[in-house]
């Protein structure tokens, strides 16, 4: 090679995150928007899909991890939080995220929901929230409204719904933040900081359904949402929840945020200081009961 050669570096490699699959939502749904806002927060953190994997349980946005080349897990109606603590139970060295919608999250998963918060588990949980069934045609849902009308309430909906960032600040999750579909950049601004947060990460994801929910459109929220205010304290429990519950606003952005003890960790320290092995009180108890 001559002395004064120019030294071509290969750039580093750039990991394709977009699968083979093609989506099968409807024209105009919401969660292409959060698919794309994945794709773009994966690229950001270079992690090899291998290291990656996506767990779901049932609905229409639980079809993303077909659309995504990382290790897939399209569970049960509702069984997305168990499974997802089960691999990282598992295999801590894996980044665990996890999808599904406003049905599959807070109806059947309500109670997994629930327990993955307290456990403060290491996965990152987006919710795309539409306010409706969409996979079974339209039925109104935890978080649908009062008043919504559906073929199934045709007179209206006579439930109050859920508001899933106050449960999931309640229920002990230590990343809280809430985002919309046609907000990308916010939303995969969101979505790197839940998977580089230590703990359970629950992202509520505004996902409007064209198709069927009629009020909670992109106009409703385009008009509707706000950031969160400039002097909010992430780290402040009852500033969380306050803003929370507002009725006044319908705040994006990083609710809250605060250092907790990770599940595993309070076993590893059991083990670390004396305390029997899984594998000696099995033994013990299999040697006393022969």
């Amino acid at each position: 090679m001559p002395e004064n050669a120019a030294i071509t570096v290969e750039p580093p490699k750039q990991y394709e995150y977009k699968s083979d699959v093609k989506p099968t939502w409807c024209p105009g749904c919401g969660d292409f928007g959060v698919l794309n806002s994945v794709y773009a927060a994966l690229r950001a953190k270079g992690y090899h899909p291998k290291d990656v994997v996506s767990v779901s349980g049932i609905g229409c946005s639980s079809r993303l991890p077909f659309f995504v080349t990382s290790y897939g897990f399209h569970g049960l109606h509702g069984r997305a939080m168990p499974i997802a603590t089960g691999l990282k139970a598992a295999n801590p060295n894996l980044t665990v995220l996890a999808f599904g919608g406003d049905g599959d999250a807070f109806a059947i998963g309500g109670d997994h929901f629930m327990h993955a918060c307290r456990r403060n588990v290491d996965i990152t949980y987006v919710v795309m929230d539409n306010a409706t069934y969409g996979l079974t045609k339209g039925q109104a849902s935890p978080t649908s409204r009062a008043g919504y009308v559906t073929k199934t309430t045709p007179l209206g909906s006579a439930e109050q719904p859920i508001n899933p960032l106050a449960l999931a600040l309640v229920c002990g999750a230590s990343y809280v933040a809430q985002g919309f579909s046609a907000r990308p950049k916010d939303l995969t601004d969101l979505i790197i900081k839940g998977i580089e947060h230590r703990g359970f990460s629950f992202i509520e994801a505004f996902s409007p359904c064209p198709t069927f929910n009629k009020v909670d459109t992109f106009t409703y929220y385009k008009d509707a949402i706000v950031d969160v205010p400039a002097d909010h304290d992430p780290a402040d429990l009852g500033a969380a929840l306050r803003l929370a519950t507002s009725t006044d606003i319908i705040p994006t952005g990083l609710i809250y945020q605060r250092p907790t003890p990770v599940f595993g960790a309070a076993h590893r320290q059991q083990l670390a200081t004396g305390v029997q092995s899984p594998q000696e009180v099995l033994g013990r108890l299999f040697k006393r009961f022969s």
